[in-house]
């Protein structure tokens, strides 16, 4: 009997995806990320016979994916710049767009920083700020204790010691102030259902996704709240939707018109980030 090989297996996989609808991509990121291959190991691997145990494993990761769950929550982890995070149906999955906010933090002048992430999900910004950033004290919010629980064992996988409570936006921190606060919050419209992917919707928590008033509403509770919360001349930065530039821009400018409000577009040209300067 013919043995099957690794790149059998990802040709079988391809067609699979095809016929389901789903990248065929998806077939090299299976087995990459769950060896832990880099994709020149992948293809030294090519000629190598599969396993039973990994041929039986793999069938099964293609199969939920091609059934429409993201391969991130098939394999239990997912790539952030240059790290891997735990997720699970708690948590959304990092995205590459968020790793652009992350950089535009990181451009704060060196110095001790005391920073806020609000709606930290899996960890993945407060735990790349403190990697990147070793001397910042970083504090992580979540109202989900579940997602809490995932950013605890992130930060101890990748030993990097943040603060992190459960809680609605600042109830955690009540009477503190900080240099930095960070976050992605919820700002999808509900009315933007019918056009979302579909694996999104049924697999990624809906409160980290959609918020109120055409999906301002978590900007609006910001703007409100940030000079109690922020140092003198703090700073605050936040994920948009790439629609929102000019009504998230409005939100902080109609709030807080002593503050200077700069919208910045993602690699794509499109808004994606905002950053309030008291």
């Amino acid at each position: 009997m013919a043995k099957t090989t690794i790149l059998m297996a990802l040709r079988a996989a391809e067609q699979q995806l095809t016929a389901a609808g789903q990248e065929t991509s998806v077939a090299a990121y299976l087995m990459q990320e769950g060896q832990g291959w880099s994709f020149t190991q992948l293809v030294q691997h090519y000629r190598d016979e599969v396993p039973p145990k990994l041929a039986t494993t793999y069938q099964q990761q293609v199969d939920r994916v091609c059934a429409g769950e993201p391969a991130q929550y098939v394999l239990g982890h997912a790539p952030f710049y240059g790290r891997e995070f735990q997720v699970t149906a708690a948590t959304l999955i990092p995205r590459p767009e968020t790793e652009e906010l992350v950089e535009w933090v990181l451009q704060t002048p060196p110095g001790s920083v005391q920073l806020l992430d609000v709606g930290t999900g899996s960890g993945a910004i407060a735990l790349t700020l403190k990697a990147e950033r070793p001397d910042w004290t970083v504090t992580a919010t979540d109202i989900s204790a579940a997602a809490i629980a995932v950013a605890r064992q992130n930060a101890q996988a990748l030993h990097t010691p943040v603060t992190l409570a459960v809680g609605d936006l600042f109830a955690p921190v009540a009477g503190q102030r900080f240099d930095i606060i960070v976050s992605n919050p919820p700002y999808i419209d509900q009315a933007e259902r019918p056009v979302m992917d579909d694996s999104v919707k049924r697999f990624e928590p809906a409160t980290a996704l959609f918020a109120a008033n055409h999906g301002l509403a978590f900007y609006q509770r910001f703007a409100q709240a940030l000079p109690d919360y922020l140092t003198p001349h703090g700073q605050f930065f936040a994920e948009i939707g790439y629609q929102q530039g000019p009504a998230v821009r409005a939100v902080f400018e109609t709030a807080l018109p002593q503050a200077t409000v700069t919208i910045k577009p993602d690699i794509n040209g499109h808004d994606r980030m905002v950053r309030v300067q008291l």
